[in-house]
């Protein structure tokens, strides 16, 4: 059976870097035998806002508006607007989601966050017990593939922005790997902006090759839920902190366990 991609996609310019990137998935994964959507936001106007008007119909308490709860009863009534009902459509009937942006602020961009927070919503993408490797989407896999505007260097260990693992971890672990999803490793154009243009198409064809193989890729390690102790505040288990106490470094990024962060965590599986 054809695989389903959705890539969500935010760039405000079809001559950008990020829209060749965009492109050039489209193309290999299609011609893979690959069904492939894309939701350009900045073309769709999208939302990015999560207000009130993310609901039809009335508001459970409008004096104290609580937006998780709120959207999570119209999402069971089927009450959520007509824009965040279709991108949820999209991403259930997706095998693979891919977030093609521009680095902004050490984070996506606004209107992809908007993407996030209205879409990604109580109920439809996680819930108290459902979430990260119990999570929702775990037989989905998603993945990041960005531009930044910093060089390689800068972002490394010594590097004056930090380490880019650092930086992935809020958007790979407390989005993607939350809601469950096998997460891919990123793909990374340094500095399109400040290379020669070969340069610029060396990195495209990197992706192309990527994408040959990408839906055959190991995912991202992260340490699975039943490590923890949910009657003590998700605590790592004894016998778990236990086992690595040890090692030289932490299980990941953020459970590093006061230890040296374990290299290349958030940008390579395997590592």
């Amino acid at each position: 059976m054809a695989k389903k991609v959705l890539i969500v996609y935010a760039h405000q310019s079809a001559g950008s870097f990020s829209a060749a990137a965009k492109d050039a998935a489209l193309e290999v994964l299609t011609a893979q035998g690959c069904m492939v959507e894309v939701s350009d936001l900045y073309a769709m106007k999208f939302k990015a806002t999560a207000t009130a008007e993310d609901i039809t119909g009335e508001i459970k308490n409008a004096e104290h508006f609580r937006y998780a709860e709120e959207t999570k009863s119209a999402w069971e009534a089927g009450k959520l607007s007509a824009d965040i009902t279709e991108e949820q459509c999209k991403l259930m009937a997706a095998d693979l989601i891919i977030f093609q942006f521009p680095m902004y602020w050490f984070t996506v961009p606004a209107i992809m966050k908007g993407w996030i927070d209205r879409v990604l919503t109580l109920g439809f993408a996680y819930s108290q017990e459902k979430r990260y490797t119990q999570g929702i989407f775990k037989d989905k896999r998603a993945m990041l593939s960005f531009t930044t505007g910093s060089h390689e260097s800068m972002f490394s260990a010594n590097g004056i922005n930090g380490d880019m693992n650092v930086t992935l971890w809020p958007l790979q672990n407390g989005i993607l790997h939350y809601c469950g999803f096998q997460v891919l490793a990123p793909q990374i154009f340094w500095a399109p902006s400040h290379v020669p243009s070969e340069a610029r198409s060396t990195m495209l064809e990197v992706w192309r090759t990527r994408l040959q193989g990408l839906l055959g890729e190991e995912p991202l390690s992260f340490t699975p839920m039943d490590c923890f102790d949910g009657e003590k505040g998700f605590q790592l288990k004894p016998e778990v902190h236990e086992k690595h106490a040890n090692k030289e470094f932490g299980l990941t990024v953020g459970i590093h366990l006061g230890k040296r962060l374990p290299p290349n965590n958030q940008m390579k599986a395997g590592v």
